[in-house]
């Protein structure tokens, strides 16, 4: 769809600007609105004095709750914006009764010429340029205050907040149907992961059961093995964090350079440097995946291919004979790492919780047969997943578009809404 523009402009004096209709107004936030801030909140005070009034943190709409307290700080129609962290610059809007943590800056209209609706997707663009213009990315109270949010007449902008919020709401819907598309996806990846390698490729096979819960019936000809008999465990070596760089002869792997999504490496960030590269034990050809911490939630399974080291954070696995090193990659990732680990106090993977681990062991040409078509299956559904994200980015690439300029006055949406 094509939009007409404003029949008169004039430069804004303001380059990522550029020229604004000749009607509207450049005026900062803190002519417009009382600005505050919310304050730490911990959750020992959620729990300690739990109530029917909302705290709000700096996660998304959906998330921000934190959880409800007994009193509250702020009342009325409110814009509140997250001041610092991984969503620096993200604009909600507020209404009732609530708290807000120290992470929120809070802006309360001080005059009727402002639509909430409005400002909130104008300011959503100004504060997107100065987080990624490096600006300032914390945008504290003082930086807000200092933004100039472009205003037209007060019923242009209700008529704007109402064309926006119409259209995208469009595109969310169109975006959250690519996302359970996605988990679609995943949940058919994990599906047929699991199906391959704890039942086989045919199947007419007679059947047998393993005595193991995750693997139920297997295929009568099949073995069950401990993992300590399929292959060696190994962790890390003593290498000295000096030692330790982007440059050198022998990769050293971290959690940050394994791949999610596949099982090659991702990046090739770290080496060892050849003074003490020289007395390492160098591996190749391994299973590596985290052993402890959050990584384990990850389920990341990765092939190294080169001789190379493991920081502590990781774990070798060199398969032996019986076994293909792909195969038992496939295996362990429809296993899941955070099923085997000790998630009692910080999450663990020791060779106790692989080594007594029972994993079915198809014959090696089946294991080359079933690697096979798994990698063909996965590399489809990676395929339309990837194609789904795609269609994401540019759905949200098109909801910025549209909201930058109609905010800015880029194009003139009043005859799209009809006015009561």
């Amino acid at each position: 769809m094509s939009f007409p523009k404003y029949p008169k402009y004039k430069d804004s004096g303001v380059e990522w600007l550029g020229e604004v209709p000749e009607h509207w107004q450049q005026i900062p936030v803190w002519l417009l609105f009382d600005i505050g801030r919310g304050r730490v909140i911990s959750h020992e005070e959620i729990l300690d004095n739990p109530g029917d009034y909302p705290v709000y943190s700096s996660q998304t709409e959906n998330q921000g709750v934190m959880g409800y307290l007994s009193s509250f700080e702020f009342e009325g129609d409110f814009l509140t914006w997250t001041t610092d962290g991984a969503n620096a610059g993200t604009v909600f809007r507020r209404s009732g009764r609530f708290n807000c943590t120290n992470v929120c800056g809070t802006l309360k209209p001080k005059t009727p010429i402002v639509s909430l609706d409005y400002c909130r997707h104008a300011l959503a663009i100004s504060t997107a340029y100065f987080v990624r213009h490096d600006i300032n990315p914390k945008l504290m109270n003082n930086v807000m205050a200092k933004i100039r949010i472009l205003i037209p007449s007060i019923d242009e902008q209700s008529v704007i907040a109402e064309f926006l919020d119409r259209e995208t709401s469009k595109i969310d819907s169109l975006v959250a149907e690519q996302r359970r598309l996605i988990e679609l996806l995943k949940e058919k990846r994990q599906a047929v992961i699991s199906h391959a390698v704890t039942k086989g490729l045919n199947p007419h096979a007679p059947m047998k059961p393993s005595g193991i819960e995750w693997l139920g019936d297997v295929p009568e000809h099949w073995d069950v093995m401990k993992g300590s008999a399929i292959g060696a465990l190994f962790g890390s070596e003593q290498v000295p964090d000096e030692s330790v760089s982007d440059e050198g002869d022998l990769p050293f792997i971290k959690v940050g350079s394994m791949s999610l999504h596949s099982f090659e490496i991702e990046s090739w960030d770290w080496y060892v440097d050849a003074a003490v590269a020289q007395h390492c034990n160098a591996r190749a050809g391994y299973i590596v995946f985290p052993k402890r911490g959050a990584a384990i939630f990850t389920n990341k399974v990765n092939i190294v291919h080169r001789p190379s080291m493991i920081d502590p954070n990781l774990m070798g696995w060199e398969i032996g004979p019986k076994a293909v090193p792909k195969f038992m990659a496939y295996t362990l990732k429809c296993r899941k790492l955070d099923e085997l680990a000790d998630v009692s106090t910080v999450p663990q993977i020791n060779n106790k919780h692989i080594s007594p681990e029972r994993f079915p062991i198809p014959t090696l040409n089946e294991q080359r047969e079933i690697v096979e078509f798994l990698d063909t299956e996965t590399s489809k559904l990676n395929s339309l997943t990837a194609e789904a994200e795609r269609a994401i980015e540019l759905l949200q690439e098109r909801r910025t578009a549209l909201i930058s300029a109609a905010v800015t006055g880029k194009i003139d949406v009043r005859h799209l809404v009809e006015v009561n």
